[in-house]
């Protein structure tokens, strides 16, 4: 089990001062003030200011509505998944960050594909369950937002911390993530592979040297390593095509790379402690494809499907833990999910050794590989995440925890997770042309929550309250009495024609243009995703500044770092069916 930090106990007395809050609210429309509590680290002269909360009185109209031309599509198709009633909760970002759990250091609302984790493939995404209503398997997930009435530390604290710690590259790892490699290019594929993690540590020595951040050279070392791991990961799929083989769709994912200051939650949260069991599980299998030698030509079809297929039953299997949760005794996970899983797994392997022996050396010991646990128990000597080799980020202060307690709490991420009141997910039209559909499997994101660590370029202002949704704001707004906190998020709506994801996962994807709503060059109008999140905040909460998202440990719940990711599961049928509608000008659901 992995080592998890400790929340830092409450103190005994908690003593609250608001001078004048609401008084400067109503009269002003004003809000500076600072508060004293007993919480967070237990002093009781900790303190935080309210200046990333705003009266949205405060907040000028800034949204631009295009003027609709003659060859508009001003339909708009809405899709119920709910709002998360399953409690599917995940640090993993399947779109941003695949392949790496626990890749975000803070939780994600996840609705729709109930399968989805940091490893699933788009076979996996496609035999998944769903929580939406028209049976659309799309994933849409979003950073949760919590009530914490402790005191957390001040961005002062956090920017101190920061000027000494340096930050890390991680990187999707690529190993098992390949299709069965042909005999006679084993070796050219493993050189290449070699060349990749040495990539990754020399860019990890650049920033390394650094302390604090510094947003230029990060991007900078981030950008030349994506170069050159797209350029191997090509080289990769000539040699395997070359030989026979079959290069997945969407390789392209495991291009990019991020960096991490997890070593900061060491600094503001020292105590740690071993807990029990995680209380948001994944099912962790041994990876196979690493385990496997050069695959005779004849044997490669059979390979890749059956390592589809294991894939398959560790998605299943996730999705039976969220729709299970809570059912039978404390053997239930066991005997109804691992037992009947590893049964699964030893047919697979032995059908993997089959196929391979008929045509070379039969492979060793691929039964070994058979047994899983939940969240990263130790079985048969191996310890991987989701069926691959688990990235995690820096282990420079430990590994990270994963979400701990009834709350699925991590570090400086605490308290208790609000689910929004309502969540409006809406397919909505271009002022100047059609749409055309998206292709399946397309993702995009929106917004950024590396506005700090990254520079604020694709940062979007998303919030707001209801009856104001003229105006957008970066900061926690503050509304007036029986109107909810709203976040708007806008995801881009024109398409390159050819790609569903991009080396840096938004170059494939581009926003249209705020004031003509006209697509780039190059780009054609797609059906544009809209979430708008509803929440029902107590005003004295909005006021103390006790609601925050979660996020990086760099940007201490920064609201400028809100962000969505999609990854589109609707059949080439229902996104038809979606960009006529839209194309009519009806409204649809």
């Amino acid at each position: 089990m992995r080592s998890r930090y400790k929340r830092p106990a409450k103190g005994n007395s908690a003593v609250v001062r608001v001078v004048a809050a609401a008084a400067a609210l109503a009269a002003t429309g004003a809000l500076v003030v600072t508060f004293v509590s007993g919480g967070g680290k237990g002093s009781a002269d900790a303190s935080t200011s309210l200046d990333e909360y705003v009266s949205i009185n405060r907040v000028k109209p800034d949204v631009v509505i295009p003027r609709n031309g003659r060859n508009a599509s001003v339909g708009r198709f809405t899709v119920d998944c709910g709002t998360n009633g399953n409690g599917k909760f995940s640090p993993d970002n399947p779109a941003a960050q695949p392949g790496i759990k626990n890749g975000a250091e803070h939780l994600h609302d996840f609705v729709g594909n109930l399968a989805i984790t940091a490893f699933s493939s788009n076979a996996d995404l496609d035999a998944s369950g769903t929580t939406c209503r028209d049976g659309d398997k799309s994933a849409y997930f979003w950073p949760v937002v919590r009530i914490d009435k402790s005191v957390r530390a001040s961005n002062d604290q956090v920017r101190q911390q920061l000027a000494g710690t340096s930050a890390t590259v991680v990187c999707p790892p690529v190993r098992d993530r390949l299709p069965a490699v042909p005999e006679g290019v084993e070796d050219s594929v493993n050189s290449l592979l070699a060349t990749m993690d040495r990539m990754e540590s020399s860019a990890d020595r650049k920033v390394l040297a650094a302390r604090g951040v510094n947003a230029q050279l990060n991007n900078d070392v981030l950008r030349q390593l994506r170069s050159a791991r797209a350029r191997a990961l090509s080289q990769i799929g000539d040699a395997i095509r070359n030989a026979g083989g079959q290069w997945p769709a969407g390789m392209v994912s495991m291009a990019d790379c991020d960096v991490s200051y997890d070593a900061l939650h060491a600094a503001l949260h020292a105590e740690h402690a071993d807990a029990g069991s995680a209380a948001n599980p994944q099912v962790q299998c041994p990876s196979v494809r690493d385990k496997l030698p050069g695959v005779p030509g004849r044997a490669l079809d059979e390979v890749n499907r059956n390592l589809a297929e294991l894939d398959r039953q560790i998605s299943e299997a996730n999705q039976r833990l969220v729709t299970t949760r809570g059912q039978g005794g404390r053997n239930f996970v066991q005997n109804a999910i691992l037992g009947p899983l590893r049964a699964k797994r030893i047919a697979v392997l032995d059908r993997i050794a089959i196929a391979i022996g008929r045509n070379g050396a039969r492979p060793p010991g691929l039964d070994k590989l058979a047994g899983c646990t939940v969240d990263g128990q130790q079985q048969n000597g191996q310890n991987n995440g989701g069926g691959r080799p688990t990235a995690t980020p820096s282990a420079s202060a430990g590994p990270l925890p994963g979400p701990e307690g009834r709350n699925l709490e991590l570090p400086n991420n605490t308290g208790r997770i609000l689910r929004p009141a309502s969540v409006l997910i809406e397919y909505r039209g271009n002022a100047v042309s059609k749409v055309v559909p998206m292709p399946k499997f397309l993702r995009e994101l929106t917004g950024d929550a590396k506005p700090t660590s990254r520079g604020p370029a694709n940062a979007r202002s998303t919030w707001t309250c209801s009856g104001f949704e003229n105006r957008l704001s970066d900061k926690y707004p503050i509304c007036p009495e029986g109107s909810q906190v709203k976040r708007v998020q806008d995801f881009p709506g024109c398409w390159d024609g050819k790609n569903i994801d991009s080396d840096n996962h938004r170059s494939h994807v581009a926003f249209a243009d705020k004031n003509t709503g006209a697509c780039p060059q190059g780009f054609v109008a797609i059906p544009q995703l809209r979430i708008t999140l509803s929440y029902t905040i107590p005003q004295d909460v909005q006021i103390k500044g006790q609601y925050a998202l979660d996020s990086f440990p760099e940007e201490n719940h920064n609201p400028f770092s809100d962000h969505n990711d999609y990854i589109n599961v609707n059949s080439a049928q229902t996104m038809q069916r979606i960009a006529t509608c839209i194309n009519k000008g009806t409204n649809c659901s």
